[in-house]
């Protein structure tokens, strides 16, 4: 478990990092691969940690960003404001689905990504960017589909 916090706090540091330093046009990618990986790290967490420690993880990779990069600043808060409502989202929807962790996950990441592609870019940009929110919501429910895909078979063995 120790090993999946730091890969997402790392993932979710990288992302911030590379948003500050590229600029928006970095988004797509950013959330196929880092993002779909919180996410679907995001949702095994929601088994091992209670939401008061999703969030605290959450708030502590922003907080590192900030650390790491004081001039990714806004971006930083963005992403503590945009996954903290996303991780409530998502877990509440991943409590609330039955059936397999697959399903569970799947179907969360898809609020959850949802919530993060309107948050994110708005708040660290201060403008809605519709294409940046179509590109991102797609590359993260692709994304988290991916590393679900990967995490579920991880955990298999």
């Amino acid at each position: 478990m120790k090993l999946a916090i730091s890969i997402y706090a790392l993932a979710m540091t990288a992302a911030n990092l590379s948003i500050s330093f590229f600029g928006p046009w970095i988004s797509p990618i950013n959330a196929f691969l880092f993002i779909g990986l919180d996410l679907a790290l995001r949702d095994w967490l929601h088994t091992k940690l209670k939401a008061q420690q999703m969030i605290l993880l959450i708030v502590f990779s922003g907080l590192l960003t900030y650390i790491l990069n004081p001039a990714a600043g806004m971006i930083a808060v963005a992403s503590a404001i945009s996954f903290t409502c996303a991780a409530l989202v998502d877990w509440f929807v991943f409590s609330k689905i039955n059936g397999s962790w697959m399903k569970k996950a799947n179907g969360s990441n898809v609020v959850g990504a949802l919530t993060d592609s309107i948050l994110f870019p708005t708040i660290a940009f201060g403008v809605l960017m519709p294409h940046i929110i179509a590109m991102q919501f797609a590359a993260k429910v692709f994304g988290g589909a991916i590393w679900a895909f990967f995490i579920h078979k991880f955990n298999k063995q």
